[in-house]
């Protein structure tokens, strides 16, 4: 353990943790350097698990012997350790650490659509989803009811957003995804390129011809890829007339929607794999 006390807010080693934009982190122009943080203990463990690597930690110093003990004794010996007190640390973050602990992880070489969704019979497609807490809720959903991979069009949340992360308490680490891109660059042409993929396409929507979400048609298809929108604007109409189903979960008392979060859970519970 390489152990170093913070002295100074202004070392550009702890740039990850203090002054880097998630955009910066992600690093587009070279995807090799691009880092994530991890927050909490246990969302480190997962990540450590899923083979994630580690760059640095930082933490509490009375967590260097409790709670980062065992993810310090998981990491290269020669990574660096930085630590200071709480009120440092905050300072320096600008939020007071979740369990005292933050790890900066190198971000995995991206993966093409066709590569995470070659053996996947259900898959779901978030597009223009940005909020954090969303993605986060609903690929903590995807992990424990059985959905094989997520898609993301690039106006979606990153996934690796440090709350995305914390939200999804590390599933998405546990659940494949990829951005997804469409050749033509037109809403519709997503659909397509899911469709040359093999998947049946259903846009969760409010429409004439729509479908209940518990229909048998849905639950035997075998390759699904179900798109998901915001509650606030929805998906695109072209989108939704280039899908193959229009779905719905019925609503009463006349509401018409539910957060996506919690909409996606119902969704697949009723869709997956049986």
């Amino acid at each position: 353990m390489k152990l170093k006390e913070i002295t100074s807010l202004e070392a550009p080693e702890l740039e990850a943790y203090s002054t880097l934009t998630e955009a910066q982190l992600r690093n587009r122009l070279e995807p090799e350097k691009g880092l994530f943080i991890a927050e909490s203990p246990k969302v480190i463990n997962v990540a450590l698990d899923a083979g994630f690597e580690p760059v640095s930690l930082l933490c509490e110093q009375k967590h260097i012997q409790g709670d980062a003990s065992g993810i310090i004794e998981r990491c290269p010996e020669d990574m660096p350790v930085y630590t200071g007190s709480r009120e440092l640390l905050a300072q320096l973050t600008g939020y007071t650490l979740t369990r005292g602990v933050l790890c900066a992880m190198r971000r995995p070489k991206p993966l093409s659509p066709e590569e995470v969704c070659k053996e996947a019979r259900r898959i779901v497609v978030l597009h223009g989803v940005c909020d954090t807490t969303n993605v986060g809720a609903i690929f903590r959903s995807a992990a424990a009811l059985g959905i094989d991979a997520l898609l993301m069009t690039r106006d979606s949340c990153d996934p690796l957003n440090r709350r995305a992360v914390r939200v999804s308490m590390g599933s998405v680490f546990l659940v494949p995804w990829t951005w997804l891109d469409a050749e033509d660059g037109t809403p519709a042409g997503t659909v397509h390129k899911l469709r040359d993929m093999g998947f049946t396409t259903a846009a969760m929507a409010l429409r004439k011809d729509d479908v209940n979400i518990d229909d048998q048609q849905l639950k035997q298809t075998e390759r699904l890829a179900l798109i998901m929108g915001t509650e606030g604007d929805g998906l695109p109409e072209a989108i939704i007339d280039a899908s193959d189903l229009v779905v719905k979960i019925p609503m009463h008392h006349g509401v018409d929607s539910l957060n996506v979060g919690n909409a996606a859970a119902i969704a697949f519970w009723e869709l997956r794999k049986r």
